[in-house]
């Protein structure tokens, strides 16, 4: 499968055990449309598949800044396989259920088009980790075909999301801004030392 993005032309093995073995899916090239790397980046391709996104970012980053994981042994091999393929090397794998055997917490980009389950226990599970595993003004990314769910989870974990339609996908874009917990034990002690101020002054 031959795959060009931005310019950067990909070979990439296949498998039919892998998710769209014959061509780069239109939801993954839709992500990356949205996707622009800054050199000091660390990317996480979550669901990896045959490493598409994964090798694409390291072609921009380098390999030592990229990470891929998927729950299956086949697409993993398969991956650093394609990144041997492509010429670029030192991208860590791990293979298991979304972020299990991932312990890097300083992750500036999540990217990820999810399996589709009727009950989102997936996805849920890699929104809500995926706040915990990225840096602050870190960002997630995800493509799907449906809207509110998605939209409604993103904005209820992260304050917030950007959502855009391309060629009949969702794009959403979520940032971590911080740690909700943090910020209101910050306020709290600010209050606190205001307070604390207010009386010292009436002494």
């Amino acid at each position: 499968m031959i795959a060009e993005i931005k310019g950067i032309r990909l070979d990439l093995d296949t498998n039919t055990d892998i998710f769209s073995p014959s061509a780069a899916d239109k939801g993954t090239l839709a992500m990356l449309s949205r996707v622009e790397f800054l050199p000091d980046d660390k990317v996480l391709d979550l669901g990896c598949g045959c490493g598409i996104v994964g090798i694409y970012a390291a072609k921009l980053l380098g390999g030592e800044r990229v990470v891929m994981t998927d729950i299956s042994p086949i697409a993993v091999r398969i991956a650093k396989e394609n990144a041997v393929k492509n010429g670029v090397g030192g991208i860590r794998t791990y293979i298991g259920s979304g972020y299990e055997n991932v312990k890097e917490r300083d992750f500036t980009w999540i990217l990820s088009n999810p399996p589709y389950h009727t009950d989102f226990s997936v996805a849920r599970e890699f929104i809500e980790s995926g706040f915990r595993k990225l840096a602050v003004g870190g960002k997630i990314v995800m493509v799907t075909k449906r809207l509110d769910w998605y939209k409604n989870k993103l904005a209820s974990v992260f304050g917030g999301v950007r959502v855009s339609e391309i060629d009949g996908y969702y794009v959403f874009v979520a940032e971590k801004r911080g740690d909700k917990r943090t910020k209101a034990v910050k306020q709290v002690r600010g209050i606190s030392k205001k307070l604390a101020r207010k009386h010292n002054r009436k002494k």
